[in-house]
Parts: C-alpha cells; structure tokens; sequence
C-alpha cells in the first residue's frame, strides 16, 4: 500500500519512511523478559534474518543495540586479533569510517582508497594481498551511500576467499532490499541496520556472521559493551536475552516490517521495486536537465547523486525547504569534491511518489534555468 499518511516522504538511505503499520507496531510498552517478546519475537528474527542472508548452512545472526556503525565497530573489535591485519577497501564516507574504528582501536591495518565514484576491482585487492601476506581479513561496504554506488562484491569476495582471508561486508543499505547470498559469496560477517531496506526505525543493527568463526573470538573484543561475541553468547543461551537494555520499541516495529517484507515479495520483490523507483527518479530527473554523478553501470537502487545545477536561482537549503513543504525530504551531497545532492527512493515509497516528487521538482522555483 502506497504511502498516504505522513506528513513527508524521507527520500534518504536511512531512517526512511516506514508503514503505518509498523509504526503502530511501537505503541505497546514490553517488558524485556516477558516470553512474548523474547521468545517469540527475538529468536524469529535472529532465525528469520539468516533464512534472508543465505541458503547455505553454518550461519548465526546477533543483534546489537545501537547505530550501524556501532555493530561495524562492535564485529571489527571483537573479530580481529592483535596478529591480524585488516585491509579496508575505501570509496566513501562509511569505507573510511572502517579505517578510523580500526585506528581508534588500534588494529592494524592498511586502506586501499579510491575517488568516491570508483569501484574498487578485483585486481587490485589481489595485488594488495598478494603484495601484503600480513593481512588476514578485508573490509568494505556494498552499497556506499555517500555517493549511491554500488560495489562489485562477487568479484572482490572471490578474490578475498581464494586466498583464504576473513571477509566482513558492511551491508548496511542493501541487505534486504538487493539480492545476494553471503554464503555463496564467502563472505564471514555481514553487518546491516533495522532501518535500512528491511524498513524498520533506528535503534539496533545486526551481524550475520559464520558461526564457526564466531566461535573462535571469546575473549577477542576491545569494548564490553561492543563485544559481539558475548551479546552472541547471550542470545544463543537465554532465548533471545539481550546483555543490557533491548530497544524493545523497535524490535516489536522490525519484527513487523519482516513481516511486511515476505507480504511484498520478499527481497527479489522488494528490490524491484527499488529498481523501478530509481529508474523513474532517473528519467524524470533528466527530463528536468539534472545529471547524475555516477555513470548508469554503477548505480545502486537505494540512492542517486545528482549535480547541483549552476545558476543563481538554485540554493540547496531554499531547494531543500521548498520539496518538503510539498511532501519530499531529500539529502544533502556528501562528495567532497562535487556539489551535488542525493535523493534516495528506498522505504515505503512506491513509482507514484517518484512521479509527484518529479511534479514538484519541475515546479520548483529554486531549479529552473534563468530563461
């Protein structure tokens, strides 16, 4: 069902619209020892989130209060050891947030950085671990948001497991709303948020990790509260416990939005609708005589970057205000060598709404050329 009851749509990566449905989902107050919601609620989403990531067997999921970035630091504090190296693959914002959590905690490590709008290719990671037999895990992000690209993953995962290296993917704006099997990719842990494609609201993220290499960091993790391994620990052994207070509001709102999921589909249906709303975003936008930062090929379905146009009447805050008096929340650029802006067209928004934010933005007073 189209989105028809918020006072604005959120065109971003995340926090994004959601049903009023799993809003409603977040009226009731839980106790977070009660059986219903721990019970029935935690173990089905912990099992229900490894039957998304893959098909293959040996799988275990962990969820961790907080940020995504705060489960991407919790699984690199907790999986690497004081003889590991990690290999951060960099073109982005959240690339580079893996190098600084591996800095800040003092992990060794090496980043491979490249512009924001290159993918990162498979000859050159093999020529990084074959150069570097010190490294032992690689790092990188599937969907980078800060520009909208989206990763070769495939490539790059065959390349990390045929020399026998610990993968982690931050698949924090793609897990659920693009298809792809971890285990089939190799890959070891893969992190995502609750509010991201699954279209849940903020207040934990998750890990997907193999088991048997979970198994093996007791003791590893640099935090007590990020230890990953111990929340792990916790869940597996009580039923769903979490180790400090669960953000019980929103996993009553996730657990609905995965409910919503299989009803729309699942992934395969979901990510086509992703793919047809960017498709619209990006014919309508060119139509308006916008360009995009990105070539075609490297496009992901969850956001675009578009140029800002140059002329005096375009301002991106008055451009900004305006769209959301009308209804449509967009996101500022985050390139650091472009001015650009970002529209994002995952959560409950659906063909329609591209169309009537193309409406909006052709009517728009802050775009349009001087002629």
């Amino acid at each position: 069902m189209e989105n028809t009851t918020n006072q604005y749509l959120l065109l971003t990566p995340g926090p994004l619209t959601t049903t009023t449905t799993v809003r409603a989902a977040m009226l009731q107050d839980w106790c977070t020892w009660d059986d219903d919601y721990n019970h029935d609620i935690v173990e089905v989403i912990r099992a229900e989130l490894v039957n998304l990531a893959t098909q293959h067997q040996g799988y275990t999921s962990v969820l961790m209060q907080g940020s995504g970035s705060a489960s991407v630091e919790a699984t690199i504090g907790t999986v690497m050891t004081d003889d590991d190296k990690l290999l951060v693959i960099s073109n982005g914002t959240y690339g580079e947030r893996m190098g600084e959590i591996a800095r800040y905690l003092k992990i060794n490590h090496r980043v491979m950085t490249l512009a924001e709008t290159e993918c990162p290719k498979a000859v050159q990671v093999a020529n990084i671990l074959d150069s570097d037999p010190a490294i032992t895990h690689v790092a990188m992000v599937h969907c980078e948001t800060t520009t909208g690209i989206l990763n070769p993953i495939d490539a790059i995962c065959d390349v990390v497991k045929t020399r026998n290296k610990i993968m982690i993917l931050d698949a924090m704006s793609s897990f659920g709303g693009i298809p792809f099997d971890m285990g089939a990719l190799g890959i070891d842990f893969m992190i995502s948020s609750a509010n991201k494609c699954i279209q849940g609201v903020p207040g934990f993220a998750f890990v997907i990790a193999k088991q048997s290499q979970l198994e093996l960091c007791q003791g590893r993790a640099r935090s007590l509260v990020l230890d990953l391994y111990a929340q792990w620990q916790c869940m597996q052994q009580q039923q769903g416990k979490w180790r400090f207070t669960s953000p019980t509001h929103t996993v009553r709102a996730f657990h609905q939005a995965m409910i919503e999921l299989q009803q729309e589909g699942g992934v395969n249906a979901r990510y086509q609708r992703y793919k047809t709303n960017q498709s619209l975003l990006v014919k309508g936008m060119q139509q308006l005589g916008f360009r995009c930062l990105l070539s075609k090929n490297v496009h992901s379905p969850i956001i675009t970057s578009f140029l800002s146009p140059i002329h005096k009447q375009y301002v991106f805050k008055l451009f900004y205000n305006e769209l959301k008096n009308k209804g449509f929340v967009i996101y500022p650029g985050k390139v650091s060598d472009a001015d650009c802006f970002r529209i994002g067209n995952i959560g409950d928004v659906y063909p329609n709404d591209i169309k009537q934010l193309i409406i909006a933005i052709k009517t728009s007073m802050y775009w349009c050329n001087d002629d």
